[in-house]
């Protein structure tokens, strides 16, 4: 069984950091394309960044783009998201996803999720 665990999520006032982890057990880290999305209370997932097997490439949404870092350590099975100057904009759960391919930005393409973590940014 496939499963994804977030953590590191939490408040934070605007313009401080935050590092998200996924641990993924039950499936070979290596060969998963990875990515984080985030919902918005009243809005729909969208996605944040993405990062191939290898981790040598990688891809943001517009809008975190030079603030947000997508990484991973396929020793640990663990994947990242480090946040900087966070805004107030950036508060929504926050999920990694997983697929057995390349990663997407499309939520379709991840058939594995995990079950968020909350991370909240005050003005």
């Amino acid at each position: 069984q496939v499963q994804l665990v977030e953590s590191g999520g939490g408040v934070v006032q605007a313009g401080g950091s935050l590092r998200l982890s996924c641990a993924l057990s039950g499936r070979a880290f290596s060969d998963s394309g990875m990515g984080w999305f985030r919902q918005a209370p009243g809005k729909e997932r969208e996605f944040v960044a993405r990062i191939t097997r290898s981790g040598h490439s990688t891809d943001y949404a517009d809008s975190v783009k030079g603030r947000f870092t997508i990484s991973r350590d396929n020793a640990k099975n663990t994947l990242y998201l480090q946040m900087n100057s966070l805004k107030p904009e950036d508060t929504a759960i926050y999920y990694c996803a997983a697929n057995d391919g390349l990663p997407s930005t499309s939520r379709a393409a991840y058939p594995w999720w995990g079950q968020g973590t909350q991370v909240t940014v005050s003005s």
